[in-house]
């Protein structure tokens, strides 16, 4: 079995495990698609590249990670993304995540707070044909106002609370998933949507670790 397929093949065992938490016994077809297409591997360093089909997180450098395979989709499919769809990510870090959404999405807009990853990120996306995302170095806490609203926005670092600018600028009808920091111990993935009305909803979904999401708030 190739390195990919073993990937593909670890995140559909590890949905089966997770069925009772994440509440479905399989993630949809076209993110399936995304995540057998995208060569993972082309974002991760070369040192570490061995590495890159594991489902685990890899260090990427600057203390960030390219997350786990099986959080990517997971993350992916709670977004719910549809073709004609607008999307902000906030943690553009490898690329690999901006990557996967724009093969399912109209747009991505993916800021980043280190400006070598940034750099490196669009770099690579770029190469790599994945043309309908645009790059920014910035505070994704208070998202990207020029852009907004959102039909969905994820956030791949954990925040303190759930960034209030980010549930601003999220269209109705549209989602947000983010990872939140209960405690110093324990993160939860955390799925936000925004009703017609403009009622706000959350959904605990998983247990998560993930790198803290930095910049100057609280």
């Amino acid at each position: 079995m190739s390195n990919l397929k073993q990937m593909m093949r670890d995140i559909e065992v590890e949905v089966e495990y997770t069925r009772s938490m994440i509440g479905k016994s399989a993630f949809d077809k076209r993110v399936m698609e995304a995540m057998s297409t995208v060569p993972r591997h082309e974002f991760i360093p070369s040192d570490v590249r061995a590495y890159a089909y594991t489902n685990g997180p890899v260090q990427i450098g600057y203390g960030q990670t390219i997350s786990q395979p099986y959080i990517v989709a997971l993350m992916t499919d709670l977004l719910e993304p549809e073709p004609e769809d607008i999307i902000l990510e906030v943690g553009t870090g490898s690329g690999y995540q901006a990557a996967i959404l724009s093969q399912l999405v109209t747009k991505v807009y993916s800021m980043e707070i280190i400006e070598p990853l940034s750099e490196r990120a669009a770099s690579l996306l770029h190469r790599h044909g994945y043309d309908n995302v645009e790059c920014r170095v910035g505070d994704g806490y208070f998202g990207w106002p020029e852009h907004a609203p959102f039909d969905g926005i994820i956030v791949t670092a954990a925040a303190p609370s759930i960034p209030q600018p980010l549930v601003e600028q999220l269209r109705p009808g549209g989602r947000l998933v983010i990872p939140v920091s209960l405690s110093y111990y324990h993160q939860e993935l955390i799925v936000v949507e925004k009703d017609e009305k403009r009622n706000i909803s959350t959904r605990d979904v998983l247990g998560v670790a993930f790198v803290p999401l930095t910049g100057d708030h609280d």
